[in-house]
């Protein structure tokens, strides 16, 4: 079965990943390496960082007695703040380290966009405006349109870890706009895993979260992406 290795920062949502590998019956391996956190703070110098090739090697060397056959830096704001070329180098350094192909969350929300075929979307980000606004401008440069964007001030992930479902939805509802066709959930600090077909029902088109745009680029580093139930649009596609 397809090991995706994944490098979390700290603790607040890591086990969405192991409740997704048991529902899943065990199709996907996701073992999880908790990284070093500085501060926990959605603020652009801690965020800089977090992301930090150091801190990511040593979780990639970490992660190796796993055995992966792809790496995730399963974190977005540790990533789209480097902006898309620095994105893509501190993705490269991951993969030189782990010696196996690697990516990031902030990169999988862009390819995931480029597979479904969507261009105009909504953002519904747990981050201060100031960071949600970094991940607007990836996004952009990625070639998407965003018509709207709710931003919600939460300054830690283990504050944004603690969130419920029906939080979740109403920040979801509350970011969509009738001209996007899909909404964008981009904190891998947010539980989401178990919750996508809600967050889809409630608005009616495909809602991307963090967690699982991540376990798709994972998969889609390796090829061909298995239909995978609960997880919404993303994972029906089976292409």
């Amino acid at each position: 079965m397809p090991t995706v290795g994944l490098l979390y920062p700290g603790h607040s949502a890591e086990d969405d990943f192991p409740a997704l590998e048991n529902r899943i019956g065990g199709a996907v391996r996701l073992p999880v390496v908790i990284t070093s956190v500085g501060e926990d703070a959605h603020r652009v110098d801690a965020l800089l960082d977090l992301g930090s090739d150091a801190r990511l090697a040593d979780g990639a060397a970490q992660l190796a007695a796993a055995g992966p056959d792809a790496v995730m830096w399963a974190c977005t704001s540790g990533s789209f703040v480097f902006g898309p070329q620095g994105a893509a180098a501190q993705a490269s350094a991951v993969a030189a380290a782990a010696g196996v192909p690697a990516s990031s969350t902030s990169i999988a929300f862009v390819d995931a966009l480029r597979y479904l075929g969507i261009r105009t979307v909504a953002v519904a980000a747990s981050y201060p405006d100031d960071v949600a606004r970094r991940f607007v401008d990836f996004l952009r440069a990625g070639g998407a349109q965003v018509v709207s964007m709710g931003s919600h001030g939460i300054y830690t992930a283990a504050e944004v870890g603690t969130l419920g479902p029906e939080r979740v939805i109403e920040m979801v509802t509350a970011a969509d706009h009738p001209d996007a066709e899909a909404v964008l959930v981009p904190d891998t600090a947010m539980h989401t895993l178990a919750i996508i077909e809600l967050l889809e029902a409630a608005v009616g088109k495909p809602v991307l979260t963090a967690n699982q745009v991540t376990v798709w680029k994972g998969l889609h580093l390796l090829g061909q992406v298995p239909t995978l139930p609960g997880l919404g649009a993303l994972f029906r596609s089976g292409r």
